[in-house]
């Protein structure tokens, strides 16, 4: 056990081994020697004949004090049991329970943490009256509200992450999605927590047996000895050292343990029966594969709705390479979220028309779908279950939606993970998603879509925060997806040449619209959209003046809350008239393929050059990227 390899968890492990032991065997060995009363023995000190003395009846103390550890471990084990449980199916509720019961619940909590636990134990011993059973619920209740919040915090961490959203997209049920995905990532600290609250509930225990009001006689416990030694601990303090040390060395080995062990909680995983197969939906020739018109997605706010996209349309056809280019907070991600329908409460998603393969995708279930429509994420390292071996988590997606065996399921991991090359595919399956690098995540990702029979893959920013053999890598990877499958991809990138070098037509994106539309083949010699042409004015070439500092678009583009009316690049573009400050363009066809949305066409489209120099100071970036979201 990974806890015992550590000089403090071996000697706390065996410090609770040797508690364990004295709580089995001490009663039976030492029973009749505990409960013998000798009067003429009465109080004495610490001896030969008594290690710690003898109690009122010439009882000896030291047997007492080993016997006792049995009830001493036992109700305080209870206690914690009982206050882990209860606290863990409190702060497990919101995420099961309609959001107003969640809220109460919340509420309830937060009120009962608001009070000292030494408080609420002392009020429920009250309440519950003196004796053993009375101790073990007060010392449970008063642990309950602390785990609970403990419980809630680190759920409402979990439940953010695009692994989570997966599930859910994938029919993943509200019970199962906590014990598969969310318990099992916060079982470390979980584990930490009860071992200290099983440390705490033994002196808490100790503490309401000596204040009188837990153990009762002729039971004892270490905290009632403690008790009876301490009215003559200045005449002999050994009768009131031995349990004294006995609850302090106790209530260490737990503490101490708890931290030794945590790194060793949360990785074992149930398996689930895979459902029978499922068929992929089809596409109704001559029309594209995935068409969107007037895509709105819109978010409660502080001064009411804020819709951060706004009215995007675009088509992706059958096997072609789509890039969405633009800025931080310009909507890119946002508009694949709502596509892959990953847009959660209280995000609105609406749109004219939503169809992939000629199907409304809001009304289309998640079976029926089947795995015809794939998501890259843009961080692998959150995407991916950190608890969970890689091989099972890709053969999930095979063991749900196509109803392979898990060994068949495993044979087409290993396959999958070869074709997007990774060396090592058996083995490389059972290992966890730290222990791989960050261009393999990324292509362990691509694997993951490529576990069904995708024809639409999504790839949101594949290639962030990788190195640029890594990069072209993932992107060699996408292209030959395309390439064999004949899937569409949708490619999202802060890089606007990457775009221009693997895809067919580009999408440029500026405060939540489209706001040029163009084939790849003409984006450097065609670009009309102010915006447009700074991104391209940013990317360095040969002939760049190295001593001349990179380009920038003057601003900052405007956040959701801010669009006005006009044109949102007005602000920050030297073309803008008052027109432009006005109202809002709607593209406008300049040309096969081609669509721009600037009043400026009206009045005469600038050349490329024009438009360059004008706009010129464009936005810079990591080798003149433009990054965005």
């Amino acid at each position: 056990m990974r806890a015992l390899r550590t000089p403090v968890g071996l000697a706390s492990g065996v410090l609770l081994v040797l508690l364990a032991a004295l709580a089995v065997f001490a009663p039976l060995l030492w029973g009749s020697q505990a409960g013998a009363i000798d009067t003429d023995a009465l109080q004495q000190g610490s001896s030969a004949d008594h290690l710690l003395g003898t109690d009122a009846l010439g009882r000896d103390i030291f047997y007492r004090v080993l016997v006792a550890t049995r009830l001493t471990l036992g109700l305080a084990l209870l206690a914690t049991l009982v206050g882990v449980t209860a606290g863990l199916v409190l702060g497990s509720l919101p995420s099961v329970l309609p959001r107003w019961a969640g809220r109460i619940v919340t509420s309830a909590v937060n009120i009962a943490v608001a009070f000292p636990g030494l408080l609420l134990a002392l009020f429920f011993a009250v309440i519950f009256g003196t004796g053993t059973i009375g101790a073990v619920l007060a010392i449970a209740f008063a642990i309950t509200p602390s785990f609970a919040r403990l419980t809630q915090t680190l759920t409402a961490s979990i439940s953010g992450r695009d692994f989570i959203a997966a599930a859910r997209v994938c029919g993943v049920g509200r019970f199962r999605l906590l014990l598969r995905h969310i318990l099992p990532n916060i079982a470390e600290p979980l584990v930490i927590n009860a071992t200290l609250a099983a440390g705490s509930a033994l002196t808490a225990f100790a503490g309401l047996s000596f204040l009188g009001i837990g153990v009762q006689a002729p039971s004892y416990d270490w905290g009632r000895l403690l008790g009876e030694g301490l009215n003559r601990i200045y005449i002999s303090p050994a009768p009131a050292l031995g349990p004294a040390v006995a609850v302090v060395l106790a209530g260490l080995a737990f503490n101490l343990f708890g931290e030794a062990a945590a790194s060793a909680a949360g990785h074992r995983q149930s398996v689930r029966k895979a459902p029978k197969p499922v068929s992929t939906v089809e596409s109704p020739s001559g029309e594209g594969l995935l068409n969107v018109r007037n895509l709105r997605v819109s978010f409660p706010g502080a001064g009411g709705w804020i819709t951060p996209v706004r009215g995007v349309s675009f088509t992706v056809g059958q096997g072609e390479m789509i890039g969405v280019v633009g800025e931080s907070g310009s909507g890119k991600s946002l508009t694949a979220l709502a596509v892959s329908r990953l847009v959660e409460h209280p995000g609105v998603v609406t749109a004219d028309r939503l169809e992939f393969a000629g199907k409304p995708l809001r009304e289309t279930s998640q079976r029926e779908l089947g795995t015809s429509l794939a998501m890259v994420f843009q961080d692998p390292m959150t995407s991916f279950n950190p608890t969970r071996r890689i091989g099972r988590q890709l053969a999930e997606v095979s063991e749900v939606h196509q109803g392979m065996s898990r060994k068949a399921a495993s044979a087409r991991v290993v396959d999958r993970l070869k074709a997007v090359r990774i060396p090592s595919a058996e083995r490389r399956a059972r290992q966890y998603p730290h222990e791989f690098s960050g261009g393999m995540r990324q292509r362990a990702m691509i694997a993951m879509g490529l576990m069904g029979e995708p024809r639409l893959v999504i790839a949101d920013e594949p290639t962030t925060a990788l190195d640029v053999t890594v990069q072209r890598e993932v992107l060699r990877l996408l292209a030959r997806v395309q390439e064999e499958r004949s899937a569409a991809v949708l490619l999202i990138s802060h890089d606007i040449t990457v775009v221009a070098q693997t895809c067919d037509r580009v999408l440029v994106m500026y405060a939540g619209r489209i706001v040029e539309e163009l084939p790849t083949a003409e984006l450097f010699t065609s670009a009309r959209h102010p915006y447009t042409t700074a991104l391209l004015a940013a990317v360095p070439d040969l002939e760049t003046d190295r001593d001349a500092p990179l380009a920038v678009i003057p601003g900052r583009p405007p956040e959701p809350a801010e669009i006005g009316v006009g044109c949102p690049f007005a602000p920050r573009c030297p073309l803008a008239d008052q027109r432009c400050r006005e109202v809002e363009p709607e593209l406008e066809q300049v040309g096969v393929g081609h669509q721009v949305a600037c009043w400026r066409l009206a009045d005469g489209m600038p050349s490329l050059e024009e438009a360059t120099v004008v706009g010129g100071p464009a936005m810079a970036g990591r080798n003149g990227e433009a990054s965005g979201e």
